[in-house]
């Protein structure tokens, strides 16, 4: 997994053969073995790596660092292999036939690194469906690794997650209920119950509040939001009221954004959070912690590409959740010579192909 990325890392081309000509060759098959029909256990080598990192100073989380929920959906062809369906691909931003696998990192400013990893299956995998008593959601899924993540020692402020979680409320009740707090984002559209004229959905509570400009910000409050690269942005954030969530609510509405008086749609965040609005957990923190979010979503997926993680040509439930217990491992001795043998450039940029 760690070798240069010039061709696909399928067990073909890691073993030096040509595609699909070269799939019984010898080496190809020891691989094929070693992924499908050895008896390593991938829980156990997962374990033990998790168990590493955080007993190492310079990959020890800390609870000022994000436990990161995302899904990773990679096309597949064909109908045998595990987990495999017709669904929607974020990667892709279409549905297509693929897997999606469910995954939890930790992250801050400067390090993140993957954590744990459940493919999902859809329900046609199973002999009643949805009603089957082994289907779990997507969502059901990330709650179970969020639980995992903290029942290992994981340390973290919150749990921060894009819209496709954000919007449920059943999984943010869930998250209530393992303990964690959490940040993640909700869909402008995102509707709630309301009276008459009153708002209902988050860009209508954000384009209620009183703004005029950078002098006079009304509601809105100044925050500086930092990046890799060591620059900072002028961010303006609020607290905003919708329906039952609010300041003095279970849950608050925390919009950010670039310009209170546009709200453009790729730099405005509409964000849930169940952080009480005290100064150590004031809008600056807010903004900070989904801010990490936002940041590892690329970088994470630049690296898993660059060490093979959706290249797997194997079938099995087993064999599939050992190459990606694989390419992690890959992901973390990175991290390891990079702390060993550190590039002569910035703390904190980290790119595609270098971590």
């Amino acid at each position: 997994m760690l070798l240069p990325r010039d061709r696909n890392k399928t067990l073909t081309c890691l073993a030096g053969t040509e595609p699909v000509v070269g799939a019984q060759h010898a080496s190809v098959q020891r691989l094929q073995f070693f992924l499908s029909e050895s008896t390593w256990d991938h829980k156990q080598v997962n374990a033990r790596r998790v168990e590493l990192l955080l007993a190492d100073p310079a990959t020890a989380p800390h609870p000022g660092g994000v436990l990161v929920i995302d899904d990773s959906g990679d096309r597949k062809d064909g109908k045998a292999t595990a987990h495999i369906g017709r669904q929607w691909l974020g990667r892709l931003g279409k549905t297509d036939n693929g897997i999606v696998t469910v995954t939890t990192c930790w992250a801050d400013e400067n390090l993140y690194y993957p954590l744990h990893a459940v493919p999902y299956s859809p329900a046609h995998h199973f002999p009643k469906g949805k009603s089957d008593p082994d289907f779990r959601t997507k969502l059901q899924i990330a709650a179970e690794l969020a639980r995992t993540a903290k029942a290992a020692g994981v340390t973290f402020r919150a749990v921060a997650a894009d819209c496709a979680y954000g919007d449920q409320d059943g999984f943010r009740r869930d998250l209530a209920a393992a303990g964690p707090p959490f940040v993640m984002a909700l869909k402008p559209s995102h509707g709630t119950w309301a009276y008459g004229k009153d708002a209902y959905t988050p860009a209508d509570a954000a384009r209620a509040l009183t703004w005029t400009d950078a002098e006079h910000p009304g509601d809105w409050t100044a925050v500086e939001r930092p990046f890799r690269d060591g620059h900072t942005e002028t961010w303006w954030a609020t607290d905003a009221t919708l329906g039952w969530w609010g300041p003095d609510g279970n849950v608050r509405l925390v919009v950010a954004t670039t310009d209170p008086a546009t709200l453009p749609a790729q730099a405005t965040w509409y964000l849930a959070t169940d952080l009480r609005p005290e100064p150590a957990a004031d809008l600056h923190e807010v903004v900070r912690i989904y801010g990490i979010r936002h940041w590892i979503e690329q970088s994470y997926k630049q690296i898993k590409d660059e060490l093979g993680w959706a290249d797997f040509q194997v079938r099995s439930d087993t064999a599939i959740r050992r190459h990606q217990t694989l390419v992690t491992c890959a992901f973390s001795f990175r991290w390891d010579t990079w702390f060993a043998h550190p590039p002569d450039r910035e703390p904190g940029c980290h790119t595609g192909g270098t971590a």
